[in-house]
């Protein structure tokens, strides 16, 4: 792929990241997309096949910035490792109070294609949630927490679940009140493995 056809593929995904967010992938046509970078349906389909290419795209593109963004308000937290656990939830809970917060593209995309388990899209969206539990279970795991991996699982079922609550009742205290949940399961975790040691 040129740099110019990257360029171009790249103009699509970010239109389409915007109205697929926004409106949903459902509700979004591949001419919708088309007129939004300001190009032709053609030479849109010049760049990929079918609309489900672009769906996963969208998804593809979100997956680094955002698990960066996690590290990033993970590693600025105050505290110990569950104040900062904590601390991802406090600020999603503060991008969640924006107007324009529609939840996450991840879980919203796989509600939408429930009915289409092998699509490309749900593949995407189930291994940016693997990472994030990869990486919870390794933070856990060097800070000598008891069953790193379920207790990184536990704090994904937390994250998704505020996630899900905060967008039906539009109240960010849910994702506030399930990141003191994360911490005290984090911190029960640390507490149990310095009893096992003495």
């Amino acid at each position: 792929m040129t740099k110019a056809e990257k360029s171009t593929r790249d103009v699509f995904v970010a239109a389409a990241e915007k109205l697929f967010y926004a409106e949903g992938i459902r509700a979004v046509s591949v001419d919708a997309v088309a007129e939004a970078a300001g190009v032709t349906k053609r030479t849109l389909y010049y760049h990929f096949d079918s609309k489900d290419e672009l769906i996963a795209a969208y998804l593809e593109g979100r997956d680094q910035p955002n698990l960066k963004l996690f590290r990033k308000w993970f590693d600025a937290g105050d505290g110990d490792v569950a104040d900062k656990v904590e601390a991802i939830f406090v600020n999603l809970a503060r991008t969640a109070r924006h107007p324009k917060w529609k939840g996450c593209g991840f879980l919203r995309t796989s509600a939408e294609l429930a009915n289409m388990p092998g699509h490309p899209a749900i593949r995407i969206g189930a291994a940016h949630k693997k990472k994030f539990e990869a990486w919870m279970a390794e933070t856990f795991a060097e800070a000598g927490a008891v069953e790193p991996a379920v207790l990184a699982k536990q704090i994904l079922l937390l994250l998704d679940g505020s996630f899900a609550v905060v967008l039906l009742h539009r109240d960010a205290s849910y994702m506030e009140m399930a990141g003191k949940a994360a911490a005290t399961l984090v911190r029960v975790a640390l507490a149990g493995a310095d009893g096992k040691g003495s």
